[in-house]
């Protein structure tokens, strides 16, 4: 692994303050996190991902290609389901388009770069206008030992999202962000927040875990510019249409549920 993290330094103070991931099976629980949700793709693999505007989902560019062929998915069907707990979402939308950071390159060793451009956003077939999903705005990327949170779904939690309302940022480095937050196969695309005057910000989203002297950590991409300039590429009209219509491109997963999912790394 590329990314620089030897020098990374844990203190035994900083990292017993994480909380332990909590289950939000309970609707008052869950209440302020209904904008998150799980993106499904084909009905074989999934990600998770977060509303930040009513059609609009951010969540990992690498969720949207095959790890076998390492190719870009190009049919089948993607759908996000907000909300969702123990078989009922908030709201359901299919996605109908796509676009993936211009810079982000999947069929390459894991790298800085290659975690920095790790963001896709999802255009929603409808929008979502549910007084109970609020979509999340984002703001400047933290700072190293700023309190941070996540919520995420798992391949063994997958029917409710996980929140782990404490954790830390142990580094900022070339655009990366290296949390103490815990995140397995599925947290690919979860939203990392921050809590600025009682509401909840997002501050980058999972790529990938990696384990750094032994210790657990999550790395994310910082948004600020790359993000402008995925919205940019939305704009132009540089997005994939996913609709299914006649010559238009579609999303396919491989057979295997771990086709997407953020990966198990050893630097």
């Amino acid at each position: 692994m590329a990314l620089s993290l030897i020098g990374l330094i844990f203190s035994t103070g900083a990292t017993a303050q994480n909380a332990v991931l909590r289950r939000l099976d309970n609707g008052d629980d869950a209440k302020a996190w209904e904008a998150v949700g799980r993106i499904d793709i084909n009905g074989t693999g999934f990600c998770t991902g977060a509303l930040i505007a009513p059609k609009l989902v951010l969540t990992a560019a690498h969720c949207l290609f095959d790890r076998e062929t390492r190719a870009r998915i190009t049919e089948g069907r993607v759908q996000f389901l907000a909300g969702w707990r123990n078989g009922r979402a908030g709201a359901y939308r299919d996605v109908s388009r796509v676009v993936v950071h211009p810079s982000y390159i999947f069929d390459e060793a894991l790298s800085s770069k290659r975690v920095r451009y790790d963001l896709a956003l999802l255009e929603l077939s409808r929008p979502i206008r549910n007084g109970s999903i609020t979509p999340f705005k984002t703001a400047a990327r933290p700072r190293e030992g700023d309190s941070v949170g996540v919520v995420s779904y798992a391949l063994d939690r997958s029917e409710a999202p996980s929140l782990q309302e404490v954790c830390e940022v142990l580094a900022r480095q070339e655009g990366v962000l290296v949390t103490s937050c815990t995140v397995d196969f599925g947290a690919s695309g979860a939203p990392i927040f921050v809590v600025q005057d009682g509401e909840a910000k997002i501050v980058s989203v999972v790529s990938a875990k990696a384990e750094v002297r032994g210790a657990q950590v999550s790395l994310g991409t910082a948004l600020g510019q790359p993000l402008a300039e995925l919205q940019a590429e939305l704009i132009a009209g540089k997005a994939v249409s996913l609709d299914g219509k006649p010559g238009e491109r579609r999303i396919r997963v491989g057979e295997a549920k771990q086709g997407s999912g953020a990966k198990f790394v050893k630097p």
